[in-house]
């Protein structure tokens, strides 16, 4: 069973445009009651949560009515991350949840995610079936049983108390300066507030959410303005998330950059060596740099790769056994803690590490020196399948063979947006750009003129 509507997370895509319209919406709530509602009972429960988009009450109300005709209760918890969502599904006993939010995109952008009574999120084959559901007839339920919706004040202060239980022992960072920028989005109020309540000075940035500056020249993918407050204000660390918290760019004292792998090779060489990193491996994308994985094996660890998207990082984790993997984007997922990529979470056991060693920020990011990786992104028209003509893959063969044992390619359709992903890493970062200019003409060759 194939899945049209659903992406590598979620379904996603411009606000009141196909699929994220509110007629979709209310059917894609009513497939889903249908799917997780047992019969012959009237309480079921499922929790929204939602960033700060405009659109996400435009969705939310829609999902809302197609979930209570099919006799699911809805507790909605207003802005709340992605993790939290999947915290609280569990937490409360829902038997789904969902949060609405395009996580990195912009504001115009919004995105429906899925996560099951274990709080995780949902498999391919759950969403097909979803999807299934969708294409025939829905059957309501009877009017005795329409579910009811009602706002939970509390959903945000459950998660917060939460992830501070995660941080090993409390007002440990007093004396900590953070700058924490919440890129205008779902954690504008969790994370100063858990940061604060553990003892740190905090500098906050991008807390002012209006609708429409989500993501907007702030947060993980715009990391300027995070970096400028950490110098200015002298601050130990600077946490910056994306629009809904999945993910986390850590800058140092000095307002360099750390991504995902770095954050990632701190996390699995400090857990070996305390005999708690699960299996002796690291769960990562095909995207992770190759540095990454020479500097594991260096320590007998191993890298295991999966296809993009964080949720095929915890399928894998959770087929192993594994307790830590992530993505280089920033999404770094530790299921002693969590569900699914935590931004805020993943800060806060960085935050531990400086606690329990001494050391600045600076000496823990540079983990190991990644090799020269480009990354090139073309968008494209949605129905046209740009890498299949005879042209492209030529080229994409000639370029594979001249890297051949010494770097890689990893080339790809986004899975959230209309986009060519060109990657491609090498020891040689003269070979690397002539190959990836190759194979960027090519592809564009292929597209029609803007």
């Amino acid at each position: 069973m194939t899945r049209k509507l659903f992406g590598t997370d979620g379904v996603r895509g411009q606000a009141n445009s196909y699929p994220m319209t509110a007629e979709v919406a209310l059917r894609l709530g009513a497939a889903a009651g249908r799917y997780f509602r047992r019969h012959g009972q009237n309480d079921h429960r499922v929790v929204i949560g939602k960033d700060t988009r405009l659109s996400g009450y435009m969705i939310e109300n829609a999902l809302t009515a197609g979930l209570t005709s099919t006799g699911m209760n809805v507790l909605l918890l207003g802005p709340v991350p992605t993790p939290a969502v999947g915290f609280l599904t569990r937490s409360m006993r829902a038997d789904l949840g969902i949060m609405i939010s395009a996580s990195h995109n912009p504001a115009t952008d919004n995105g429906i995610k899925f996560f099951g009574p274990d709080g995780f999120k949902l498999s391919d084959e759950a969403e097909a079936m979803i999807e299934a559901i969708m294409a025939g007839e829905i059957a309501p339920t009877q009017p005795a049983n329409i579910g009811r919706a009602k706002r939970i004040e509390d959903g945000r202060g459950r998660y917060v108390e939460y992830a501070k239980t995660t941080f090993p022992g409390r007002d440990r960072l007093a004396g900590m300066k953070v700058v924490v920028d919440c890129a205008n989005g779902a954690a504008y109020r969790a994370a100063p507030e858990v940061l604060w309540e553990l003892g740190a000075t905090v500098i906050p940035v991008g807390v002012s959410p209006n609708g429409y500056n989500i993501n907007e020249n702030c947060g993980s993918t715009h990391t300027q303005t995070a970096a400028e407050e950490v110098v200015a204000h002298g601050a130990d660390l600077g946490i910056c998330l994306d629009g809904d918290a999945d993910r986390v760019m850590i800058l140092d004292q000095n307002g360099r950059v750390a991504d995902g792998d770095q954050i990632m090779a701190l996390f699995a060489a400090r857990w070996a060596d305390e005999g708690r990193l699960r299996g002796g491996a690291l769960v990562a994308t095909v995207m992770s740099n190759l540095g990454l994985e020479r500097f594991l094996q260096a320590r007998g660890l191993r890298l295991e790769r999966t296809r993009v998207g964080d949720r095929y990082v915890v399928e894998r984790m959770r087929e192993g056994g594994y307790n830590l993997g992530g993505e280089q984007s920033g999404h770094i997922v530790m299921t002693d803690h969590v569900t699914t990529g935590d931004g805020l979470i993943a800060g806060l056991q960085f935050l531990a590490a400086m606690a329990e060693t001494g050391q600045p920020a600076s000496a823990l990011v540079n983990q190991f020196e990644p090799l020269p990786q480009q990354l090139r992104n073309l968008r494209y028209a949605r129905g046209r399948e740009p890498l299949e003509t005879a042209p492209v893959r030529a080229v994409i063969a000639e370029a594979e063979a001249r890297l051949l044992g010494c770097g890689r390619l990893v080339i790809r359709k986004s899975g959230t947006e209309p986009l060519i992903r060109v990657m491609g890493e090498a020891e040689d970062g003269a070979l690397l750009t002539e190959v990836l200019d190759g194979i960027v003409a090519a592809i564009a060759a292929d597209l029609p003129a803007n």
